[in-house]
């Protein structure tokens, strides 16, 4: 016999329930890392605004002050918030669709980004491969078509 039908269902429905949860956690991290992004816009507008009324030294008359540099910062920190939110958000509808046995392949293609946040994206990532692999998973992502309710 094969083990998918030697494989308890109700196996299957708890590691889809873990991987969920698992997606809902990381994308709470996610989410609270965006946060760092804000020191970063607060730095550079600082920085921006004091280079802007710095007075000038007189062996530099020729060039001003570099305000731009403090610009960059805040761009950079505007990019992170908008990078990691976004990653927050799809882990959430990663996470809501494991629930609702829909968009497989949605999932392991976040499963595929989630592997590159070292160490705890891996085994998430690694777990969610491994499960949305069995036959088992599949017939139930494939049967997803009768909607079914969230638990």
């Amino acid at each position: 016999m094969s083990e998918d039908v030697l494989r308890p269902s109700h196996l299957d429905e708890e590691h889809l329930k873990l991987l969920s949860l698992g997606y809902n956690i990381s994308a709470a991290v996610n989410g609270f890392y965006a946060l760092f992004g804000l020191f970063y816009v607060f730095m550079g507008v600082m920085l921006g605004v004091m280079f802007k009324h710095a007075p000038e030294f007189a062996n530099n008359t020729n060039q001003p002050p570099p305000a731009f540099i403090g610009w960059i910062f805040a761009g950079f920190g505007v990019a992170f918030i908008l990078l990691m939110s976004t990653f927050a958000a799809l882990k959430l509808a990663v996470a809501s669709r494991i629930k609702r046995r829909r968009s497989r392949t949605f999932c392991l293609v976040i499963a595929g980004i989630t592997c590159l946040e070292i160490p705890y994206g891996t085994v998430l990532g690694v777990f969610t491969f491994v499960v949305l692999g069995r036959e088992s998973v599949m017939r139930l992502f494939g049967s997803s078509t009768v909607s079914q309710p969230i638990a």
